[in-house]
C-alpha cells in the first residue's frame, strides 16, 4: 500500500469522519452539528481535508487539492449558518445541503483510493476510469440526491411547525 505517516493519519481521520456522518444521518436524517456525531464529522472532515493538501501521487497542485479546499469551504459555510442563524429557518436548508454535499464529495477520493488499493496486491479497480468506480459513484450520487430531497422535505415540515 505504501502510505506515509501523513497518509495513515489522513485515512484514519477520514474514516472517523465518514462513520460519524453515517451515525448522524441514521440518528437525525442529517449531519447535525448540534450533536456529537455532527461535531466529530465537522472537525475530522476539516482535518482530513487539510491533511489531503499534503498528500499527492503527482507533483504540484491537483484536482484532489481543489476538492479538499471545496470541502473545507462547504463545511465552513455550513458551520457559519449553524452558529449564526439558529432556529428552523431557511438557513437550515442550505446547512443540510452543504454538509450532505461535503459528505458526498468526500466519497469521490475515498472510493477511488479504496478500490485501487484494496485488497493489497489485487485491487478491485485498475484506476479512476474503472467501470466499478464509475458505477459506485453513480450509486452514491443517486443516494445523495434522494437523501437531499428527503432532508429538504423534513426541514420544510420543521420550518412550518416553527
Amino acid at each position: 500500500m505504501g502510505l506515509s505517516y501523513l497518509g495513515i493519519f489522513h485515512t484514519v481521520i477520514g474514516v472517523v469522519a465518514i462513520i460519524a456522518a453515517i451515525v448522524s444521518l441514521i440518528k437525525s436524517a442529517k449531519i447535525d452539528l448540534g450533536r456529537l456525531s455532527g461535531k466529530i464529522y465537522f472537525y475530522c472532515t476539516l482535518v482530513a481535508s487539510l491533511t489531503a493538501l499534503g498528500l499527492s501521487s503527482v507533483k504540484g497542485f491537483n484536482p484532489g487539492h481543489i476538492l479538499a479546499l471545496l470541502i473545507v469551504v462547504l463545511i465552513g459555510v455550513a458551520y457559519f449558518l449553524y452558529s449564526k442563524k439558529p432556529g428552523n429557518i431557511r438557513a437550515r436548508f442550505f446547512e443540510n445541503f452543504l454538509l450532505s454535499f461535503s459528505f458526498f464529495l468526500s466519497w469521490l477520493p475515498t472510493v477511488n483510493e479504496t478500490f485501487t488499493r484494496v485488497p493489497v496486491g489485487h485491487p478491485l479497480a485498475n484506476g479512476p476510469g474503472d467501470p466499478l468506480i464509475a458505477r459506485t459513484l453513480l450509486l452514491l450520487l443517486v443516494l445523495f440526491i434522494a437523501g437531499s430531497v428527503l432532508q429538504f422535505r423534513k426541514q420544510r415540515r420543521l420550518n412550518r411547525l416553527s
